[in-house]
């Protein structure tokens, strides 16, 4: 099954890189992929995927509603929205190697993490929600999240369903931890509130009172990790937030403690009525603060 839905991704693929690509640029195109396909040289795949923005160019590709909800329905919450033509066309290359040896498989696409540079690799960890044999790249993307590259972390980040659906505990918290250490939109990170955990709030816990001694803000959706955790130490945390002098960090703790048990944190909500209401009404959440 994993296999027919990556033909049908590639298909689809193709007939969108087709109609923006030069004739003469997908003429190259269809000729490597067929190399690529074939695995008659090993340094073909490799090759290609470095020289792939010199025959495509690198503008944002035109992709209609229709094509991305064929994509989502192939692949649940994988997106290829506003992508540049070089890199969905190097997914698409990517779709040319065999999978049917997984060792053979793997190698193959572990050379190209190995030499790629910095566009190349955004494009192959966007590229792992449809890669095979999901598993075997988790310590490969454990080795981007330490990555200082900013295209390169946000590639990992920003509407990939790899990292919720394959990472483990303590990689997944790994990222959200520098997605906030390095000021990314957490609000981009998929799967960011079904993975909320014991650890990863106490992590942040610390990590805010750094920045507090430091006398330094604290994104406020960090409060959000941390509300199904709220307990008789962290209520004291919240407490203080109540009392910050900008509204969105006030709107923040009455976020958390709405999503929080604890009854102290409900009783919290009396001092902001307005937040609250607000709230209620759906017209404040974590995505619109």
């Amino acid at each position: 099954m994993s296999a027919d839905k990556a033909k049908l991704l590639a298909t689809l693929l193709a007939f969108i890189i087709k109609r923006q690509v030069k004739p003469e640029g997908m003429v190259w195109l269809e000729e490597k992929a067929k190399l690529v396909a074939e695995d008659k040289n090993a340094t073909t795949l490799g090759a290609s995927f470095a020289a792939v923005p010199r025959k495509t160019g690198r503008f944002i590709a035109e992709i209609t509603a229709d094509e991305l909800t064929q994509i989502d329905q192939l692949y649940s919450t994988f997106t290829v929205k506003d992508w540049p033509i070089d890199k969905l066309t190097r997914l698409w290359l990517l779709l040319q190697v065999d999978p049917a040896d997984e060792t053979r498989y793997h190698s193959r696409i572990e050379s190209l993490f190995r030499d790629a540079e910095m566009n190349e690799l955004a494009a192959l960890y966007s590229a792992l929600p449809v890669l095979a044999y999901p598993e075997s790249w988790r310590l490969r993307t454990a080795e981007g999240i330490r990555s200082n590259i900013g295209l390169v972390l946000e590639s990992i980040m920003y509407e990939n369903p790899y990292p919720f659906k394959c990472l483990q505990e303590q990689a997944w918290n790994q990222m959200v931890m520098k997605a906030f250490f390095t000021e990314k939109d957490v609000n981009r990170i998929i799967g960011l509130d079904e993975r909320a955990n014991k650890a990863l709030a106490s992590i942040l816990i610390d990590y805010a009172h750094e920045r507090q001694a430091a006398h330094r803000a604290v994104n406020p959706q960090l409060w959000r990790l941390i509300s199904k955790f709220i307990d008789e130490d962290i209520i004291q945390d919240i407490e203080k937030l109540f009392d910050d002098t900008h509204i969105t960090v006030r709107r923040a703790a009455a976020l958390a403690c709405v999503q929080s048990d604890y009854q102290p944190a409900k009783l919290l909500l009396e001092r902001e009525p307005a937040i609250y209401a607000s709230i209620k009404a759906n017209k404040l959440t974590w995505n619109s603060l």
